[in-house]
């Protein structure tokens, strides 16, 4: 059975038609929309501020997801595709994203909508990216946004509206 803990008069609120794997952890101030799917050794760790999650957001194996006390906080919008063991730590996600496996996103970064982020890129703190792909590190801009981009990152996501009721 996941870690679901109350911390500091915080308790996790998981919205309807939820998977979350037994060996996930989600701690404290933390909110997940409707039809998600929180996958194995993933981190919620809402302890020092708030992690608010939407709708039909997937957070792949050992993703971990955290904040800096009092000073950001970890927004993600619906249909988002976290990778494995990406790492977001205090920064704000669109909808309709695609963030790659191992990718770091730093505090107070921006991530808007139909956008992807390549496996291993750093997007460093207080970064405000347009539409596109980045890649590297730091993250630079390859591709500029569209309707493919956009596609593909919503592809992604429903993917795992499938593969979530394998599990249930």
């Amino acid at each position: 059975m996941a870690l679901i803990r109350e911390l500091r008069g915080f308790t996790p609120k998981i919205g309807k038609n939820c998977f979350i794997a037994e060996n996930a952890s989600i701690i404290g101030d933390v909110t997940i929309g409707d039809d998600c799917s929180i996958w194995y050794s993933v981190v919620l760790r809402g302890d020092v501020n708030t992690i608010k999650i939407g709708d039909r957001v997937n957070i792949q194996d050992g993703a971990v997801l955290h904040t800096l006390y009092n000073r950001s906080v970890v927004e993600i919008g619906n249909d988002v595709s976290v990778g494995h063991n990406a790492v977001i730590h205090g920064a704000k996600v669109g909808n309709n994203v695609l963030v790659g496996m191992g990718a770091i996103l730093m505090d107070n970064a921006v991530i808007p909508d139909n956008t992807i982020i390549a496996a291993g890129a750093v997007v460093l703190s207080n970064e405000v990216l347009e539409p596109g792909i980045y890649a590297g590190v730091p993250a630079k801009k390859v591709k500029d946004a569209s309707e493919a981009i956009a596609a593909a990152a919503h592809k992604n996501a429903q993917g795992y509206l499938l593969y979530k009721t394998w599990y249930e």
